[in-house]
């Protein structure tokens, strides 16, 4: 019994030696931000790796994800629907930047920077918004 388990055990470190297992990380879609902020993801910017998953929380009622930038090479990602739980696994390393659709110009976006890859932060930089959200992309530009 004992030769058993030591056989197990080697075997199953042979196979798990060097694996990585990706971070699943929650945001919340909110009206309001405890520190006063509205029509809000609750943090702005958030770091991953590869391989991780970012799901986005319906808090409050009329919120989505939208990408409106992402790495080069890469398929237009699907938009959320309004209200419901959405999940994304980041697959390319690169900076993807998101908004809520309906509450895009009251300054509702956000930032994954996955890798801590910033090599497409020239056409990032391109990608127009509207509104509120010009000031805070400008700020949330300044941060990495």
């Amino acid at each position: 019994m004992k030769y058993i388990q030591i056989y197990l055990a080697i075997f199953i470190a042979m196979f798990t030696y060097g694996v990585a297992f990706a971070d699943d990380i929650s945001l919340d879609m909110l009206n309001k931000r405890a520190d006063g902020e509205k029509m809000v993801y609750s943090q702005d910017i958030v770091k991953v790796d590869i391989g991780d998953t970012v799901t986005w929380l319906p808090k409050s009622k009329g919120h989505n994800v939208e990408f409106i930038g992402i790495p080069e090479g890469m398929k237009k990602i699907k938009k959320s629907k309004l209200s419901k739980e959405y999940s994304y696994t980041f697959e390319k390393a690169g900076i993807y930047l998101y908004q809520c659709t309906p509450h895009k110009a009251m300054g509702m976006i956000g930032v994954v920077i996955v890798g801590n890859d910033l090599s497409n932060l020239d056409k990032i930089k391109k990608v127009r918004v509207l509104g509120k959200s010009k000031k805070k992309f400008k700020k949330l530009l300044g941060e990495f």
